[in-house]
């Protein structure tokens, strides 16, 4: 005889969607902890309605489901300072993968076998925020990460024989767990602290209090303030070999703080607008070749 089924209540089954704003962690824990735990014939059942037939209502049930034990995983992440409805969005992902690649026939249960899915969700979630900076990017370094600060037994320094003992344990050298024990010690340091973060410790430690000033260099002052004079001095000599009334419209148009237009200029000289932009370009021309 089949199994009944109990369907997910309307309302729980919004809560769950996130298809409105939650008020709190707490309440969702409390809304997942509330949706039944479901036999093995009802899992087989519904496992393999998705499988043949593509059931999305049937997987939408396996899902919510198994939704209290994301949580309870999430739960063991805490000491990573990130904030716990990020773990649990993010193992729910796992879960949702799990559900896709589960295979009722092989005889384990949907929880054993969504584990690793949910773990590795919430690992490359905690890798790529824990720190700006990755502190693990090979497959031993992972290892690593996760696995020694269980193996410490205190917040000092590991000795070289611990460190020999970790390496053993996790099966990696014990170069890589001095190196991971380094990394972990260290901490992000803000390139160019804010305004707000100038009572930090750190602050006066960062990298941008470290570089040169544009200025700073005697030489460059030196250099910039004479091809400025030499470039002053070309354009003088060469706007000084233009006729007064090219000369009177390039100033007027371009090294005035109050810039005339053409038709300023077309005004005062008793010409067409189109006339002053010719004598400006063929004067603006001229300079170019003297300039070069």
């Amino acid at each position: 005889m089949s199994a009944v089924l109990a369907p997910v209540s309307p309302n729980l089954a919004a809560t769950l969607a996130l298809r409105g704003p939650l008020g709190s962690l707490d309440a969702y824990i409390d809304a997942v902890s509330r949706v039944p735990i479901l036999s093995r014939e009802e899992e087989t059942q519904l496992a393999r309605k998705l499988r043949d037939n593509g059931d999305l209502e049937a997987a939408k049930q396996l899902v919510f489901s198994h939704l209290r034990f994301v949580v309870h995983i999430a739960r063991g992440y805490n000491g990573y300072g990130l904030p716990m409805g990020d773990l649990v969005q993010e193992g729910n992902v796992g879960l949702m993968k799990a559900v896709k690649r589960y295979n009722p026939d092989m005889g384990v249960r949907l929880v054993s076998f969504a584990v690793h899915w949910i773990r590795s969700e919430i690992h490359e979630y905690v890798l790529r925020n824990w720190r700006l900076v990755k502190v693990a990017t090979t497959k031993a370094q992972r290892k690593l990460f996760f696995n020694l600060r269980k193996a410490k037994k205190k917040l000092t320094w590991l000795s070289a024989e611990e460190t020999l003992k970790v390496a053993t344990d996790l099966g990696v050298t014990p170069a890589e767990v001095s190196e991971m024990e380094r990394r972990l010690s260290s901490r992000d340091v803000t390139f160019d602290p804010t305004p707000e973060s100038e009572d930090d410790e750190h602050s006066s430690f960062s990298p941008a209090s470290y570089l040169p000033a544009s200025n700073a260099d005697p030489a460059e002052q030196i250099e910039s303030a004479e091809w400025e004079d030499s470039t002053s001095s070309r354009l003088g000599a060469a706007l000084s070999e233009l006729d007064a009334r090219s000369q009177a419209i390039v100033r007027r148009r371009w090294l005035a703080d109050d810039k005339a237009t053409l038709h300023d200029l077309a005004d005062e000289y008793g010409v067409s607008a189109e006339r002053v932009r010719q004598i400006e370009a063929a004067a603006l021309k001229k300079l170019k070749v003297a300039m070069a």
